[in-house]
């Protein structure tokens, strides 16, 4: 089978690294309307069974001729194309996975579903970390106990060195940061799925040494469509994204910054890019198994890779959506149709991937 990147940035290039080092794919392709960051990344892969390739997706006519060429195509470019990406790759029977990041988008995809299904196509968005991982994670505790009361997922990337005043760095695009915090959060609260203002419902929480305390709050896209999925399952879900302490209330004044392109240049030239991170995640939750009480705990602590210099954002990002681009081309992954991850990701062996990866999940159960 042969595989194409679109986008040669931060995850782009990350996901063909896997691709490279653990796929069986004949020819793997990565694709940027940008010759610099191209060239960057054919630097950073230095593999030689790799293909670098100019491409403007906005040319349609273009992209359809790639799409042709390959059995499927991995999106890491803004998700506002994701869309128009998921109707050519029916036209062309192209298998597609992206990296999500705005309900809205995932749901004109989904309704997609029939079509996908009669071109014999398998369409998965939201495959990175959250959604993505957290989405499998959550299947996975579902599957674990009889009843599910309460979900709470808590992920952030941040930086092992915080420089204030906002202990953050840029660690994806910051259009999809900024979309996180404005748009609503979509959460289950008491079987009612409802939407929720994000920065909002500040929280404490506390990880292992050198962490401690941090914060997180409500942000958008985190929870994706397992509301809609585990409405009858789950009594109550949210996501909230972790940042050290005080982020919050910073942050929250610059969005006064106006239009949305100048606050994104503010945080190009304020914020540190791509130095050492650190990705927290938590999934907690409390439900019944067996007739007994169970409290069921996923934590994750993903560090920056040294040696090869990939982000842990990336990591934990860029992976997952490799290892699900390779369980269909292995055949694990044999439905037609569009899915979410929760819906269609075998957790045991998505599990095993990631720790061939390095990312361990440590799995706690309290009865």
């Amino acid at each position: 089978m042969n595989i194409i990147v679109l986008g040669a940035g931060m995850m782009g290039k990350a996901i063909a690294y896997d691709l490279c080092k653990y796929s069986n794919f004949k020819n793997i392709t990565i694709t940027d309307k940008d010759r610099e960051t191209l060239d960057t990344a054919k630097k950073f892969l230095d593999y030689p069974d790799i293909d670098f390739n100019m491409l403007n997706i906005e040319k349609i006519k273009d992209v359809r001729e790639y799409f042709k060429k390959n059995d499927i195509m991995i999106s890491a470019v803004p998700y506002i194309f994701n869309h128009t990406l998921t109707k050519i790759a029916i036209e062309t029977q192209t298998h597609l996975l992206d990296l999500g990041g705005n309900n809205d988008i995932v749901g004109k995809q989904r309704n997609l579903f029939s079509e996908a299904k009669q071109k014999d196509v398998t369409i998965i968005p939201d495959c990175g970390l959250a959604p993505g991982m957290t989405s499998v994670i959550t299947r996975d505790l579902v599957e674990t106990m009889d009843i599910v009361n309460n979900v709470k997922i808590r992920v952030g990337g941040l930086p092992i060195n915080p420089k204030p005043p906002l202990n953050y760095q840029i660690v994806f695009s910051p259009n999809g940061l900024i979309n996180e915090y404005i748009e609503d959060a979509i959460v289950l609260e008491n079987g009612k799925i409802i939407q929720k203002k994000s920065m909002t419902e500040l929280e404490e929480i506390i990880f292992p040494k050198p962490f401690g305390k941090l914060e997180a709050f409500l942000t958008s896209g985190g929870c994706s469509t397992l509301p809609y999925t585990y409405k009858d399952k789950i009594k109550n879900l949210d996501y909230k994204t972790i940042r050290y302490l005080g982020h919050c209330e910073k942050f929250k004044p610059l969005f006064d910054i106006k239009p949305r392109e100048k606050l994104i240049a503010y945080l190009l030239g304020n914020l540190p890019l791509n130095e050492k991170d650190v990705v927290l995640s938590r999934v907690s939750s409390q439900g019944i198994k067996d007739s007994r009480d169970i409290e069921v705990q996923y934590t994750i602590i993903d560090y920056y890779d040294n040696i090869n210099n990939i982000t842990s954002m990336m990591r934990t990002t860029a992976y997952p959506t490799s290892i699900i681009a390779q369980m269909i081309e292995r055949e694990e992954i044999k439905d037609k149709g569009v899915f979410c991850c929760e819906e269609i990701v075998p957790c045991s062996s998505f599990f095993k991937e990631l720790e061939k990866r390095n990312i361990k999940i440590h799995k706690e159960i309290k009865k």
